[in-house]
């Protein structure tokens, strides 16, 4: 009798059954998913409290799932609130920003603030585009 490959069970999800969903197999999904394009926007925000930012996030988020261009990945915001940076991931960073900027547009705190669009993964050399909103 001979065994089957470790190939063949992760196939069949022998695996899976056993253990759950297997790290491999979910880390390989998430390689050949993972999108290759960014909006970076920084912003100077000025608010007392986050109650705002995540007001828009929520929007954001909302337009992104609804267009199924890209995914909204989170905010880092200075601790005395003056500036922060938002990040959104997709196959395609024009159609990204063309999904998300009239949002941004009409959120106060976002008037004069800079996006990157980063047409690649990140790393030396890649096409970058900063627009102001």
């Amino acid at each position: 009798m001979s065994w089957p490959s470790f190939k063949s069970l992760r196939r069949m999800g022998f695996f899976d059954k056993l253990f759950g969903k297997s790290q491999i197999q979910h880390e390989d999904n998430l390689k050949s998913n993972e999108p290759e394009h960014a909006v970076i926007v920084r912003f100077d925000y000025g608010i007392e409290g986050l109650e705002p930012l995540h007001a828009l996030e929520d929007k954001l988020e909302e337009v992104l799932e609804e267009k199924g261009v890209g995914e909204y990945d989170g905010h880092e915001i200075a601790v005395d609130y003056s500036d922060g940076f938002l990040y959104m991931y997709g196959p395609n960073a024009e159609i990204l920003f063309k999904a998300v900027n009239p949002v941004l547009a009409e959120t106060e705190f976002m008037k004069g603030a800079k996006a990157k669009l980063r047409f690649g993964p990140p790393e030396d050399g890649v096409k970058e585009v900063e627009v102001e909103i």
